[in-house]
């Protein structure tokens, strides 16, 4: 059994897939062309903003939205303590420093009440200069993006919205990657839309952040790559990687569906033994993952070599809270200021999820647990 089963996605739809790699290769045009343009055309249409600047991945997205807001030493910059890496990893990178926000138990996502409580700590401290908030769509769905921006337009913040996981998900009629000021997404394999490699984009309705971005993701280029007016970075989405997503963007609706009726089988079942995901009226999950919480750390650990040893992966997403990462030992952060996401690290499970999940297998799956 797969965790993520690419393997079935691509026998499903292997001659689209295989017929868009084909035409690559035969123009011989890897990095930039037709379909990257096409694309990003695309991408910007789907999610509703008015621009999409395609990169090499998702990390160098976030990073790229942070150079162009000009972010740097001094800035304070508000993240959720339990996410991936590289959504604090890039706030050292131009010199500013990660506060840690807690999380919500039920949603996993940055919590808009302790986010009120960081703003005005770091405000009273003075030795920051609060500047940008990072809200990540954990687990495929978005966070509670009514809330942050009220904080964010009370205190002058301004709002990225991570949405590696989120692509797909929806609040109403509006997707993921339209809340931030600036949104960024990621292509990684395992992610809702995924390519074959890395890659990711980078989504804005600002004319000039946009500009910024397409000059800083090819060597700060200006009229062409040749004529360098600023220092830049080389994040560039190659040729194969648009054309892969061109195709897989045709079925990512019905794959969403997939995943609904797997997620929908699962809480049937599961609610009544575990803390099953809760959805926010009105919102859909893209369900970048199945993630559960038990009673206790032992309890997740018994499942998980329960799972194992049927031959069925999970995963613990995540282990440590950002604040305990040793990476960020230099950070000071006051233990007990995010329960919650720790307590979440000691007790969640991550199950099997994707559209080509058998109803046998989730049976089984949910009978271990």
């Amino acid at each position: 059994m797969e965790f993520r089963d690419l393997k079935a996605q691509y026998n499903r739809h292997k001659e689209a897939i295989d017929g868009a790699i084909k035409e690559v290769v035969a123009k011989g045009q890897f990095i930039g062309g037709e379909p990257v343009a096409r694309l990003e055309e695309a991408l910007a249409d789907y999610v509703g903003a008015k621009h999409c600047i395609s990169c090499a991945n998702g990390t160098d997205a976030l990073l790229l939205a942070l150079m162009a807001w000009g972010v740097k030493e001094g800035d304070a910059v508000f993240v959720p303590d339990f996410t991936f890496f590289s959504t604090a990893e890039v706030v050292p990178w131009v010199g500013a420093e990660p506060v840690f926000v807690d999380i919500d138990g039920d949603t996993f996502n940055l919590s808009p009440q302790a986010l009120e409580r960081a703003v005005a700590a770091v405000k009273a401290e003075g030795r920051l200069r609060p500047r940008a908030v990072i809200a990540v769509d954990l687990f495929g769905q978005c966070a509670e993006y009514e809330k942050i921006r009220e904080i964010t337009e009370k205190h002058g913040l301004l709002l990225l919205e991570d949405a590696a996981q989120g692509f797909g998900g929806r609040i109403g009629e509006k997707r993921a990657c339209s809340f931030g000021d600036i949104s960024t997404t990621s292509f990684f394999p395992a992610k809702p839309l995924g390519c074959y490699g890395d890659g990711g984009a980078v989504f804005t309705d600002n004319d000039q952040w946009a500009e910024l971005i397409r000059s800083y993701k090819v060597h700060g280029k200006g009229f062409d790559k040749y004529d360098n007016i600023r220092i830049g970075m080389n994040s560039r989405l190659d040729t194969v990687q648009a054309a892969v997503l061109l195709q897989k963007l045709r079925f990512f609706e019905e794959e969403l569906e997939g995943c609904n009726r797997a997620a929908d089988f699962y809480t049937e079942r599961l609610r009544d033994r575990v803390k099953t995901p809760t959805i926010l009226p009105g919102y859909n999950s893209s369900w970048a993952q199945y993630t559960v919480r038990f009673a206790d750390e032992k309890q997740r650990e018994e499942a998980a070599l329960r799972l194992k040893e049927a031959g069925i992966p999970s995963m613990m997403y995540y282990r440590k809270p950002l604040h305990v990462m040793k990476a960020f030992a230099k950070i000071r952060t006051d233990k007990g200021e995010c329960r919650t996401a720790e307590e979440t690290c000691r007790t969640c499970l991550s199950l099997p999820m994707h559209a080509y999940l058998e109803e046998r297998d989730m049976e089984a799956i949910s009978k271990l647990i």
